[in-house]
């Protein structure tokens, strides 16, 4: 058998029959323990290796420490009346308590509620009406946000109620606030004095709790950044964010050796599940450079930490790579990491292996609802293949590409990504209609991503199936005007969406950041584009923006750009059923 059959045998990514449908190598057990269990084996194996390094607090922790202050949480959580299937928020940017939280909850079985810190008062209403949390964890502020301030305006009552006694009208199932920080506020408790409670808890008593948790039992509720309509709070299980953090840093190749440094947020999958999740499996150090995205304090701490990775998107390189001080950073250290969220351009792919040295960085594909990574490359997938493909299935997971009528498509074929395997949650919570329209009784996970599967079984996601333009009766995929428009010299980010036209239903815009130093004007991107590229998909409307709307995990907001374009060109949108 030579290399190229060996390395297919061995990943399970060989197309079944010609048709778009792979299934990972079953080769690697998957794990069947809960997020305690593989705490604890963790640290028994590497006690006084470094656990977490919290730059921005000056806190470095053992894994003897680190579950020590687990424990003490966990404790604290019980002497507030939480316990198994309770729900927990948490409101806050990337801190040591948050990583505390993570596993104190799951510790005891208490479902952790991550709530993105950019939310606001309506948001966060929605969140813990939504999910019926028992207790809310929350930074005082962060930014713009007096986090503080904006509860006691959702919770008069706060400011009355002694700490663990609050009876909120509009939020009838919260009693405990917890604010992080030395200061006491009106009707919270401290996390500090959260921890000083645990104490008395045995390791015993919560061993006890541990043991009787189920690997397939919710842990975690993710709330989806949805276009429209309300956000879904996709529900995942132990066993789906263990065995996914276990391949995700398994494609890495991270060991107890590595030192994986986490500048992406921790409410979303990528950083408590790629990321803090990831480095328990294996021993690896969790390091934090601050609270939130800053490119000089990643950069530092990268050199300072010695870190062996590095997690980001596309955007946070670019940010890193064109930093005034970047070449005053010795980042020799770095070998790996994770590029995910958004499609990379090749020159950003090329820097990030030669000046970043991260010449086994990995591209990884996914969503909340599958835990989140149902793709990725490896550590030797060649150049072409990093930047124009998400690489190859992960273990265990089963993927194949659809037709519109639901037929499997050919290899290399468009169609709607699916998705099957342990990877898939279980749930968005409290609502079983929206979940039944996601999930199949198949089990098979509709992403809403269309894609190609090639004979090699790498995957090119190519464009959102309702981001698909409909001009004229031609079918347009903003992905592909995309693509041709980066081999431009003076564009640096570009998005493509439909916007409403009486004549043609819709037509192509575009919304373009310039390079540095460049001045594109609309005629000569149009005149680029003539000849090229067929007249339909020509964008008949381009504006130069300096950022474009993204989320914080770098997935672009196209529907901010098109609600923009609708209100600046005054554009009639015609209800749709």
């Amino acid at each position: 058998m030579d290399t190229d059959t060996k390395r297919e045998a061995h990943h399970g990514v060989a197309p079944m029959r010609g048709l778009a449908h792979v299934a990972g190598a079953t080769d690697t057990p998957l794990i069947e323990e809960t997020i305690p269990q593989v705490l604890a084996r963790t640290a028994a194996a590497w006690p006084e290796r470094e656990a977490a390094i919290f730059a921005g607090e000056g806190i470095r922790w053992t894994w003897r420490e680190f579950a020590g202050r687990v424990d003490r949480l966990a404790g604290g959580l019980l002497q507030l009346g939480l316990g198994h299937g309770d729900r927990l928020g948490i409101w806050a940017p990337n801190r040591s308590e948050w990583l505390l939280a993570q596993f104190a909850t799951a510790r005891i079985g208490v479902i952790l509620v991550n709530i993105n810190p950019a939310y606001r008062l309506h948001e966060l209403e929605f969140a813990l009406k939504k999910t019926g949390c028992r207790a809310l964890v929350l930074a005082e502020c962060f930014k713009s946000s007096d986090y503080v301030g904006m509860i006691n305006r959702l919770i008069p009552e706060l400011a009355r109620s002694r700490p663990g006694q609050l009876e909120c009208l509009k939020l009838p199932d919260l009693r405990d606030i917890v604010t992080l920080g030395e200061v006491s506020h009106p009707g919270c408790h401290r996390f500090a004095d959260l921890e000083a409670m645990g104490e008395t808890v045995s390791a015993q008593e919560l061993d006890a709790i541990t043991g009787t948790l189920d690997a397939n039992e919710p842990i975690n509720i993710q709330f989806t950044s949805g276009t429209t309509g309300a956000p879904k709070g996709a529900t995942l299980t132990h066993r789906n964010i263990v065995n996914n953090a276990h391949f995700v840093t398994l494609a890495m190749r991270a060991s107890e050796a590595d030192r994986v440094c986490i500048p992406v947020p921790f409410y979303h999958c990528f950083g408590m599940v790629m990321g803090t999740l990831g480095c328990v499996t294996k021993g690896a150090a969790i390091v934090v450079p601050g609270e939130g995205f800053d490119p000089a304090a990643t950069l530092a701490c990268v050199a300072a930490e010695r870190c062996t990775a590095l997690y980001g998107v596309p955007t946070m390189f670019v940010a890193m790579l064109e930093h005034p001080d970047f070449a005053s950073h010795d980042l020799s250290s770095l070998r790996t990491g994770i590029m995910a969220g958004a499609p990379c351009p090749i020159e950003v792919m090329k820097q990030v292996q030669s000046k970043m040295h991260m010449s086994e960085v990995t591209i990884a594909y996914g969503m909340t609802e599958t835990s989140p990574v149902s793709f990725q490359s490896g550590t030797d997938t060649p150049l072409e293949k990093r930047v124009s493909s998400v690489g190859r299935i992960q273990p265990h997971l089963e993927v194949k590409i659809v037709r519109e009528d639901g037929s499997i498509a050919n290899v290399g074929e468009q169609g709607q990504l699916l998705t099957r395997g342990y990877s898939v949650m279980c749930g968005y919570w409290g609502e079983p209609e929206r979940t039944a329209e996601a999930v199949n009784e198949e089990g098979w996970m509709h992403t809403g991503d269309l894609a190609r599967i090639d004979a090699e079984g790498y995957c090119n996601i190519t464009g959102r199936v309702k981001d698909m333009i409909l001009r004229g009766g031609e079918n347009i995929y903003p992905r592909e005007i995309e693509e041709f428009l980066y081999t431009h010299p003076d564009v640096s980010q570009v998005q493509v969406f439909g916007i409403p036209d009486h004549r043609y239903g819709e037509i192509v815009a575009a919304w373009i950041v310039p390079r540095a130093g460049s001045t594109p004007t609309e005629e000569s991107v149009k005149a680029f584009c003539r000849d090229q590229i067929a007249h339909f998909k020509v964008p008949a409307v381009i504006r130069f923006k300096d950022e474009l709307p993204m989320t914080v995990t770098g997935k672009p907001q196209k529907f901010v750009m098109r609600d923009a374009m609708i209100e600046e060109l005054q554009l009639a949108v015609e209800e749709t059923a």
